[in-house]
């Protein structure tokens, strides 16, 4: 590796000999200077890694020199080092962002750690990173290998988005493979999990089911919300585990987080199916049943998730709750306006309930647009792009302005995506359903081995739309293509994200409480 150049500037320079002696014999070359303006005529003409500045100088001062520095490389580092402690003299220097703050007198170790953080930290985070996964590595095998219950699904889902994450941060390639691949032999495993325990999970009086899409009011959101405060139950539609980690940052700007769990999507993992079961507090067989009017079919015409609202106010009269709320559904920008505007007045509510359309619209535009294809290219992209998204939202914005008043907030989803490599032939008829991830109808070719079937829908907890109809979820990174067009279908979906089958991503999604700082 070539050597690291130093630029360091201070009127007493000669006083720094032996430290300087002490950072050449750490491999570092360094050239020194007595003044801001010979530093910035020195910037111009040579390629400097990190410039340690002194902030009193004669002439031209540190803080003086640091602006314009900026103006010759925004992004140089640049560290200052001082003898004045006054806060104003910090501020400034940390608001013309500086990248560290040295108090003299400093000692040769100080100088070398703080170089250290500035350019040999991607390095040591990432030689970090991949010795503390390498010793999970075997952890989480055995914990695979181990016949874990949904508690554990959870917790190894968890920790494999934990380690996907610090891998981002790490910048391993071959680390993340070994991940990817760990990570694809969970969601293996974990379809075989769901194939033996799904069905006896939806039967009344259960043991041991985890908390599902239609008990997640009765067991996550009701217990805990307080009738003396106004109380915000928002679902940001199809938002994985992983973006919602993404996003806490943000959302801890104004909130301090109370509890942070998991809970599984129903079959199938797409919003007709989950949402209305989490809002009903039934299962999609029993709301038919409740509320033939407004159920719909995948076949059938009109929209799909037009009575949430009133399938809640099911739910309360089922539970005996006697409650007030309020229902938004965000969908388009006005929308997004309409609850900046009006979240004020959403304080008169006990509960106010939040529908935010915006990642399951990105899923299915990604899809549909090339840019979106790029911008969106892979879980890391996806991630980023929907931090950027919440952090510009209407949504953000609503709560910022209620942040300061005395609130819950319950943050959940309705189901995740999962991104789709793997093509899986199914011959149909006109009535089968296009899904990529699931399908119904009468007469379903398909290789049982490949996914996750069901002859009589009510043992999911399904309809059952026609005679004889039958339901197929699709596993891991499957995606179901007709053989009618197969290559372009198969070309055209590679790599898309998608929901409505049986994955980590999909299943297995958050759900967060959240009061005011």
């Amino acid at each position: 590796m070539s050597k690291i150049n130093i630029l360091w500037v201070d009127d007493e320079i000669d006083s720094l000999r032996s430290q300087i002696m002490f950072l050449e014999n750490k491999g570092y070359h360094v050239s020194a200077l007595t003044n801001g303006y010979d530093a910035l005529d020195f910037l111009k003409e040579n390629i400097v890694d990190v410039v340690l500045l002194d902030e009193s100088m004669p002439g031209i001062t540190g803080l003086e020199t640091l602006g314009k520095i900026k103006e010759i490389d925004q992004q140089i580092p640049v560290v200052m080092i001082t003898k004045n402690e006054a806060e104003n003299v910090m501020d400034e220097a940390i608001g013309s962002q500086i990248t560290d703050y040295l108090i003299k007198p400093v000692n040769p170790n100080q100088v070398l750690l703080s170089l250290k953080k500035i350019i040999d930290n991607k390095r040591l985070v990432s030689e970090k990173t991949t010795t503390a996964y390498q010793q999970q590595f075997r952890e989480l095998f055995m914990a695979l290998n181990d016949n874990p219950d949904h508690r554990g699904w959870a917790d190894i889902y968890k920790k494999l988005v934990y380690w996907e994450m610090e891998m981002q941060k790490a910048d391993s390639e071959s680390m993340t493979e070994v991940l990817s691949s760990q990570k694809a032999e969970a969601n293996t495993e974990f379809a075989k999990y769901i194939s033996r325990h799904y069905a006896d999970w939806l039967k009344p009086n259960a043991k041991d089911a985890p908390v599902l899409s239609h008990t997640l009011f009765r067991d996550k959101v009701f217990p805990h919300l307080d009738p003396n405060v106004p109380n915000f139950f928002i679902l940001i539609d199809n938002l994985r585990y992983d973006q919602w980690k993404t996003i806490l940052p943000i959302f801890s700007e104004s909130f301090r987080l109370v509890e942070e769990d998991t809970f599984y999507s129903i079959l199938p993992t797409s919003t007709q199916y989950a949402r209305n079961a989490i809002f009903a507090g039934l299962l999609p067989v029993d709301i038919e049943a409740r509320f033939p009017e407004e159920w719909k079919n995948d076949d059938e015409d009109g929209g799909k998730n037009l009575f949430e609202e009133k399938f809640f106010a099911g739910q309360l009269q089922s539970l005996r709750k006697d409650m007030r709320f309020s229902y938004t559904k965000v969908v388009n920008h006005n929308d997004g306006q309409h609850l900046v505007n009006n979240i004020h007045n959403m304080m008169n509510f006990p509960l106010n309930i939040i529908v935010y359309n915006f990642v399951d619209m990105l899923s299915h535009a990604r899809t549909e647009m090339e840019v979106l294809k790029e911008l969106a290219s892979d879980e890391i992209s996806y991630r980023s792009i929907t931090a950027s998204w919440f952090e510009h939202s209407p949504l953000h914005q609503a709560l910022k302005k209620v942040a300061d008043k005395k609130i819950n907030v319950i943050v959940a989803t309705d189901h995740g995506s999962v991104r789709v490599k793997t093509p899986v032939k199914v011959i149909g008829d006109k009535q089968t359903t296009t899904n990529l991830r699931y399908k119904h109808g009468r007469n379903l070719n398909y290789d049982p081995k490949e996914v996750l079937a069901f002859r009589d829908p009510k043992d999911a907890g399904l309809p059952r739309p026609n005679v004889n109809s039958s339901y197929i979820f699709a596993r891991e990174d499957g995606y179901l293509c007709y053989p009618n067009n197969y290559n372009y279908f198969v070309n055209y979906y590679r790599n898309t994200f998608q929901h409505g089958g049986i994955s980590l991503e999909e299943m297995i999604v958050p759900v967060a409480r959240m009061v005011s700082k």
